[in-house]
């Protein structure tokens, strides 16, 4: 009677009742446990049921456990040591005006005060403001929140050519990367229509606007990973950590309710006239590929928690793009192989084109390389899923395409045959090159 609430409030810090009791003569302890709202630790952890394990949360996973109890999210909690004067009246200014444009905010706002707009968008917690305040306002918020910035490399294989790194207030992130993405990293086909000139780009902007809007609405900033946008000559990729519901799927994302992981961020975005509030963002971006005849976009979970959002451009653009630099002997038929033909090294430092404003050559391979491959539906995921990452094993690429470990050795002995691919360094820190 003694012992047990002794015991109970040293290991788990709540106090039960003990109760003695007796039944037809005998005698039994009832101990009473109320329900708590908070979540209660067991010698300083804190451990969770799923299914039939058990697991010990820690770092993000406890964060975002504890709030979720509290019903809070990530972007919604307070962040002391940032003030209002602090944070850019121009950001605000430029905030007014979209929403008032988009007629998501009355004509009125525009008057709003910066602290008008703060109390608009719940921004406000007790005398701290929250950390979605830092993240849409402030000129800095990495100085605050580590990973809160995108990424953007140019990759020839696995090696980086050239990289930027944006930083600012979210809605300057968005603007600028896709500045950067359609002036720097990309380039546009010229074609005419009667006497109007007409630039295709790989991927439609109206696309790649949702997909960056998506990535930094949609993130962790819980975990100090930034937002990597990689650019390739014949695609660009797209990851962002990203906690998804467990029933999330590519095929169901129509269907689903908006449910952003950061409520508040995603708010001041609608807010602002950059997105809807109904959950389309993903059918929308695949929409827009397809009006524009490019492949449908792929999505497809990773490993620590990592959304990836894959482009591939089309065979027509390769080919006109490889026209364009003089690349004689690349067709729609040899486009989607990643290679180009042996003289398109010449052809390209012949180019006026500066480097920095032009994709890359991918690696040189001989036409007889290029007509060696054929089309192979497992093949050409494998290629895939090298070309972004390439120090992946047998066994987990056999796992992530869903196919048994000797189909993936099958497909690899072809493809090393062929010349597709070779490998750089040892079976144990090496890594494998698509050529």
């Amino acid at each position: 009677m003694e012992d047990i609430p002794s015991k109970v409030r040293a290991l788990l810090g709540i106090v039960v009742d003990v109760n003695l009791k007796s039944e037809s003569g005998l005698e039994y302890i009832e101990i009473v446990v109320e329900p708590h709202s908070n979540p209660i630790s067991y010698r300083g952890k804190f451990h969770y049921r799923s299914g039939s394990t058990k697991q010990v949360l820690e770092g993000v996973a406890l964060t975002r456990f504890l709030l979720e109890k509290h019903g809070r999210t990530w972007d919604d909690v307070a962040l002391p040591g940032v003030t209002l004067g602090e944070l850019d009246g121009r950001i605000f200014d430029g905030f007014r005006r979209r929403g008032v444009q988009a007629e998501r905010l009355p004509s009125e706002a525009l008057d709003d005060s910066d602290e008008d707009v703060i109390e608009r968008l719940q921004l406000r917690d007790g005398a701290f403001l929250k950390r979605a305040a830092v993240l849409l306002f402030h000129p800095s918020p990495h100085r605050f929140l580590m990973g809160s910035h995108v990424k953007i490399g140019h990759f020839r294989g696995p090696e980086l050519i050239y990289q930027d790194v944006i930083e600012g207030d979210l809605f300057a992130q968005v603007d600028r990367t896709l500045d950067l993405l359609y002036t720097k990293y990309t380039r546009g086909v010229v074609s005419y229509d009667g006497i109007y000139r007409v630039e295709t780009f790989p991927v439609p902007r109206r696309a790649m606007r949702e997909a960056v809007i998506n990535a930094v609405i949609h993130r962790d900033y819980a975990r100090q990973t930034s937002t990597q946008i990689r650019v390739y000559h014949d695609r660009i990729t797209i990851r962002n950590p990203a906690e998804l519901p467990v029933e999330w799927n590519v095929s169901t994302t129509g269907g689903m309710l908006s449910d952003p992981h950061n409520p508040r961020v995603a708010h001041a975005f609608f807010r602002a006239g950059l997105i809807e509030a109904w959950g389309r963002g993903i059918h929308q971006i695949r929409e827009r590929c397809l009006e524009a005849g490019n492949p449908a976009p792929l999505w497809a979970r990773e490993p620590g928690g990592v959304l990836r959002l894959r482009f591939p451009f089309s065979g027509a653009y390769l080919a006109a793009d490889a026209a364009a630099r003089g690349v004689p002997g690349y067709s729609q038929e040899n486009a989607g192989e990643g290679t180009w033909p042996d003289n398109r090294q010449k052809a390209a430092e012949g180019s006026p084109t500066s480097p920095k404003t032009s994709p890359k050559i991918a690696p040189k391979t001989s036409p007889k390389t290029t007509r060696s491959i054929e089309p192979m539906p497992g093949a050409e995921r494998i290629l895939a899923v090298l070309r972004d990452e390439p120090r992946i094993t047998q066994s987990l690429i056999a796992k992530r395409l869903g196919i048994s470990v000797r189909a993936v050795k099958y497909h690899f002995r072809k493809l090393r045959e062929a010349g597709a691919i070779r490998r750089v360094g040892s079976s144990r820190v090496g890594h494998w090159e698509v050529l």
